[in-house]
């Protein structure tokens, strides 16, 4: 055989495993890096559209977070101010009370000062009875004299 034609053969077989390889092989790897490419591209579009909604959700956490500090800051706020009235008010309890205590034992000490003094007016009478009894030497009727008991007591 000459050069040409093994040459002419070889180009023929070439020629044969390119349309093979064109018909049958060709075309399943191109289908697979097409589906490859659009997997790739639809995974980039999801990611941008993940790292947008996620952006969109961090702006919505941040703003629940600031509403959510000044609830409390209001609410810690309004703690304070109806601690402050119910120290105000115990405190008005505290003084209305100690005035009622006050008074009570001002008329308690009333009434013991005009016991004390009845009492004070009764052994004074009882002395002066006494006292009359030994200056007369006799016996004084306690019973028939007492409008002078009487009037002795509301003297002292």
């Amino acid at each position: 055989m000459s050069i040409n034609a093994t040459l002419f053969v070889q180009a023929i077989v070439f020629a044969i495993l390119v349309w093979f390889t064109m018909k049958f092989v060709w075309p399943p790897i191109t289908k697979a890096l097409d589906e490859r490419a659009q997997k790739i591209a639809d995974g980039l579009a999801a990611a941008d559209k993940a790292k947008s909604e996620l952006s969109v959700a961090n702006k919505r956490v941040e703003e629940e977070l600031a509403k959510s500090r000044n609830e409390s800051a209001v609410r810690l706020a309004e703690a304070e101010r109806r601690g402050q009235t119910l120290i105000e008010e115990a405190k008005a309890r505290a003084t209305d009370e100690g005035s009622k205590i006050i008074a009570a034992a001002k008329v308690e000490a009333e009434q013991q000062t005009v016991k004390a003094r009845e009492t004070l007016r009764e052994q004074v009478a009882a002395l002066a009875v006494k006292g009359a009894e030994q200056i007369l030497r006799k016996e004084v009727n306690a019973s028939v004299h007492a409008d002078l008991l009487g009037r002795l007591k509301t003297e002292l």
